[in-house]
């Protein structure tokens, strides 16, 4: 069982450090995130005393259930028809955090006018409830652990059925129906199939090419459940693997395995991807890792933290990131493998338990 008032009174805290007297919460995790409400449509406003779900009648039956710790107000008409209702427990001059970097700049000048019209300041809340999000409870690690069990046991149950002629799109929905099928509530992103040169791309959309014999292979999935994200890549070959391919993959898989066993708590993002980076670079395939190292899981597939050449934000104990060093050769194909793991007693512990194989 969620326990929502230690995360509102915990968001009320942070507020209060900010000199913030209240918050609207509109970005849907973070809304999720506060609440439990899983609507596409609504607004949390958190203040001091008060916590409050506002969204329309599609919904209202819906958020009295899931979100029993909020007041529901039904909305009717026109946005600033009814925001002042929603703001009216808020103190005149009182300053209200707004997630900036998540609204419209058409939606943030109705906020103002409203926001003005009541004597109210609006104020940046500097990712307070990403920031928040970092640090996963009990519950949370127990969803993201259902998630990542079902993509392991997909991945696995592939491997005993793909084989060469079936398209990338082919082994995308297999692997999807293996999903659905382990309980899956849906996959956690556009699914990744590449085969040959598509796995250049790190990002490649399945197409009608047809897999063949001994090219590589980059399959990156998840599983969503109960609204927690896995992510999981796999890179091999179908049948025998050469000698280009055998090398890029130990640099790969040992500049991966490196960083799971040297990533401690207290060293910045930017730290945790050096420590795959110098591995691939001292292998001369610097050029070729273009993304960074890892991102957090959880209600979004990419959340805070960042493992990055830029992030100055310091690993802690109870983040859950991904681990994904690739290597990518524009012709030939790419070669990532990445692995969710979680930070405990100071080191990485992998969540994700997926054979790391090189030929199926």
């Amino acid at each position: 069982m969620v326990d929502y008032i230690s995360r509102i009174q915990h968001l009320r805290d942070s507020l209060a450090n900010e000199n913030l007297q209240g918050a609207i919460i509109s970005q849907p995790e973070n809304r999720r995130y506060i609440s439990g409400f899983t609507g596409s449509s609504g607004l949390c406003i958190i203040s001091e005393k008060n916590a409050l779900l506002s969204t329309d009648s599609r919904y209202t039956e819906q958020a009295a259930k899931q979100s029993p710790e909020f007041s529901i107000f039904q909305t009717i008409g026109n946005f600033d028809k009814w925001l002042p209702n929603v703001l009216d427990n808020l103190p005149r001059g009182s300053n209200l955090g707004i997630e900036f970097e998540h609204v419209t700049h058409g939606t943030f000048n109705r906020f103002k006018a409203v926001a003005d019209d009541m004597n109210i300041t609006l104020k940046p809340m500097n990712g307070i409830l990403e920031k928040q999000r970092n640090i996963k409870d009990e519950d949370e690690k127990h969803w993201l652990k259902k998630a990542i069990e079902i993509t392991d046991a997909s991945i696995e149950k592939l491997m005993g059925t793909i084989h060469t002629g079936m398209t990338e799109k082919d082994v995308s929905w297999e692997i999807e129906q293996n999903m659905r099928n382990l309980g899956a509530e849906g996959i956690a992103f556009d699914l990744i199939v590449a085969s040959g040169p598509n796995g250049a791309m790190a990002h490649h959309f399945p197409s009608d090419q047809k897999i063949e014999a001994g090219v590589p292979i980059v399959i990156d999935i998840g599983a969503k459940f109960n609204g927690y994200h896995a992510d999981l890549t796999r890179s091999f070959t179908l049948g025998k693997s050469d000698k280009r391919f055998n090398e890029i993959f130990d640099v790969v898989l040992t500049a991966q395995e490196t960083a799971i066993a040297t990533i401690q708590s207290g060293i910045t993002g930017e730290k945790a991807d050096s420590l795959a980076r110098a591995i691939i670079e001292d292998a001369g395939f610097g050029e070729n890792f273009g993304h960074s190292l890892g991102h957090g899981v959880g209600l979004a597939v990419h959340e805070y933290p960042r493992l990055a050449q830029s992030a100055e934000e310091i690993l802690e104990d109870g983040m859950i990131f991904t681990v994904e060093p690739g290597i990518y050769l524009s012709g030939w194909g790419g070669i990532r493998i990445e692995d969710v793991v979680e930070l405990k007693d100071g080191r990485c512990w992998p969540l994700s338990q997926a054979s790391k194989i090189r030929e199926v």
